[in-house]
């Protein structure tokens, strides 16, 4: 299987079966983001512990398969993460899907999100790909 096979594989196998796709109840902050272009919408919440760690992160969304593949990947990746580290993996990834980042090199600090390191090649889909981590951003800064 080619390395571009099994990107495309992680990335529908996440659209198909999101991981923590739920609302959360007891959230410190809630963002809801919409892409009036394409018609993506993502509720996204975080709880933050008392030592500002992200205890968990969770979404619902709608629309195609990069935004929800993205928010799947994301809410995995920064679990257990500071904001401050959360926040630097978003600034890696938007490297990554604007092509300022070369997903082999970038593997051991990304894992799984390299998968959405294609998107560069399609600037259209970099909003899809990247609604999930700006409302991470909001829901960090809003979070206290």
């Amino acid at each position: 299987m080619s390395l571009d096979a099994l990107y495309q594989e992680i990335i529908l196998e996440h659209n198909r079966r999101p991981r923590n796709s739920r609302e959360m109840t007891d959230a410190t902050a809630r963002v809801d983001q919409h892409n009036p272009l394409c018609g993506d919408e993502l509720t996204l919440w975080v709880r933050l512990g008392d030592d500002g760690t992200l205890d968990d992160a969770s979404f619902k969304a709608s629309g195609c398969a990069i935004s929800r593949a993205s928010a799947s990947l994301m809410t995995s990746a920064v679990k257990g993460k500071s904001r401050a580290e959360a926040l630097e993996l978003g600034e890696k990834f938007r490297e990554l899907v604007t092509g300022k980042l070369d997903p082999v090199a970038a593997k051991g600090e990304l894992g799984s999100l390299v998968a959405l390191g294609g998107v560069s090649r399609f600037p259209q889909r970099v909003k899809c790909a990247s609604m999930a981590w700006h409302a991470l951003r909001e829901a960090l800064g809003d979070a206290g």
